[in-house]
């Protein structure tokens, strides 16, 4: 900023006569000139130094949004492995208690070798994939630790809750067409590099002329001694674009295309809301909040029900766990998928959908 307030330096040039008869110095000439373009041009380069700082720094708070965005889809995704891994160690212990039930079966002669070798096949699968959850989760908490750039004591955090509940409604999608085109901060920056652009061809197309023209004081020391203070000017004979026109004008030949290819259109379109990721997954997660799981939830009810009343046996109440804890992790993922779906919607408009 403090530079764009700062000419060029001057030229100085200086002429010194040598009087071959004495060796003495007879004649000096000096003159300091200063091209006129650059003194012109300083309102100007204030200007576009100010709009190119205040691009970068929309630039960053755009990245810094992306970042948040970011941050929240492996919050989400750390949130639901958590959850998900809660599930898995209560279907273990299901697990491993059909297996010690069907130990104790098998002794009293009451199934098969077969049903015995299923129980204890479950119990270990069900171990597995304690396991692959467990690493699941070690590994979105690190993602997670790395992108937020933590380390020592501040490793110790802990989760607020679960997941969030899905939200009643969901918003509109020409809202947030216009809300991606009017507060995307990426395009307000892309918007404000332009006029910069601009500007720079339109002087460059316009002072041509005044590129080669340079004003400054001249000082002569004659011979005889007189001095002469005077004003200087020269102006360059070839009027042939300098290079820095040329590539003015390609630039502002080349804008044209680079503003379509980052139209504030563009990404209105290509962030449409709900995607069909997030529809689905909302779908899917409305299915088993409203259905499956009140469904399942009143079979091991009234499992428990027929078990008090001696009807059916622990193995069989240990299966409807087993198939409400599987329906409620899956209630889990789809809601995992709908918060990824929503930050990755986020990150693309640059804001908080409202």
């Amino acid at each position: 900023m403090v530079q764009a307030w700062l000419p060029k330096n001057p030229s100085l040039t200086t002429e010194v006569g040598i009087n071959t008869a004495t060796g003495g110095v007879s004649e000096l000439l000096f003159t300091l000139v200063q091209q006129v373009l650059d003194l012109v041009v300083l309102p100007w380069r204030k200007e576009a130094a100010e709009q190119q700082f205040d691009a970068e720094v929309l630039e960053l708070a755009h990245q810094a949004l992306a970042t948040v965005a970011a941050s929240d889809i492996a919050v989400a995704e750390y949130q639901a492995a958590q959850q998900a891994l809660e599930l898995e160690r209560a279907e273990v212990d299901a697990t491993e208690a059909t297996a010690l039930f069907a130990e104790l079966q098998y002794e009293a002669k009451n199934i098969s070798a077969l049903a015995l070798a299923r129980a204890r096949t479950d119990g270990q699968r069900a171990r597995l994939q304690l396991a692959r959850a467990e690493l699941n989760a070690k590994e979105r908490r690190e993602a997670l630790n790395r992108l937020l750039g933590l380390s020592g004591a501040q490793l110790q955090w802990t989760l607020a809750g679960p997941l969030t509940a899905l939200p009643a409604s969901e918003p509109d999608g020409a809202a947030l067409e216009d809300l991606a085109v009017r507060d995307r901060l990426d395009l307000a920056a892309a918007r404000g590099r332009g006029k910069v652009l601009e500007k720079a061809a339109a002087l460059a197309r316009n002072s041509r002329v005044l590129g080669f023209v340079n004003v400054g004081v001249d000082y002569h020391r004659f011979p005889d001694g007189t001095r002469v203070i005077g004003l200087a000017g020269a102006r360059a004979a070839d009027l042939r674009p300098t290079a820095g026109h040329h590539r003015a004008t390609r630039g502002a030949a080349a804008r044209p295309s680079a503003a379509s290819t980052s139209s504030p259109s563009t990404p209105a379109r290509t962030c449409g809301w709900p995607s069909p990721r997030s529809a689905a997954a909302r779908r899917v997660a409305v299915q088993y909040r409203d259905v499956l799981v009140p469904l399942q939830e009143q079979a091991f009810e009234q499992s428990q029900l027929q078990y008090n009343g001696m009807l059916i046996g622990a193995p069989q109440l240990l299966v409807a766990e087993r198939e409400l804890l599987q329906t409620r992790r899956a209630l889990v993922e789809a809601q995992r998928d709908y918060w990824v779906a929503r930050a990755t919607l986020e990150q693309k408009l640059g804001s908080r959908l409202p």
